[in-house]
């Protein structure tokens, strides 16, 4: 039990850490960049979709992980258990989406939950950023 909760807690903390770089970074980058700001407000969306996509792929690295170890659980469904499966699981958990076709089972249930968390979080975080950095810009024209 504390090994499934400091597993699940790391994988949090890398996506929280990953989300945080990519938004501070781009906070310092966008001003400085010699374009008009319409674009730099669509870069900035790509940059947090880029940042979204990474975060996916640290929990569905985790999803590998728990599904190929004994003792931690599996996804069953429609699932052959490939890193892609796991990819594609992962994205429709951390946009709360969850088609259905696959289906955790054990303790891998408890990364599921709390990756549908934080991928709330984070994604409520990158659309308070673009709507500040909007703000900051929008009537410049």
């Amino acid at each position: 039990m504390i090994a499934l909760f400091l597993i699940n807690s790391l994988v949090v903390i890398a996506a929280v850490l990953v989300h945080y770089e990519f938004l501070y970074r781009m906070t310092r980058f966008i001003p400085k960049m010699k374009i008009h700001h319409r674009y730099r407000i669509v870069l900035g969306v790509l940059g947090a979709l880029t940042a979204h996509a990474f975060e996916i792929w640290i929990f569905a690295l985790a999803y590998y992980f728990f599904n190929s170890a004994e003792g931690w659980g599996h996804l069953s469904g429609n699932v052959s258990g490939s890193l892609l499966d796991c990819g594609y699981f992962s994205f429709t958990v951390f946009t709360t989406l969850g088609f259905g076709d696959i289906q955790p089972e054990g303790d891998l249930r408890y990364l599921t939950g709390i990756e549908s968390l934080t991928g709330l979080v984070l994604i409520t975080w990158t659309a308070s950023f673009l709507y500040y950095e909007m703000q900051k810009h929008w009537g410049l024209d």
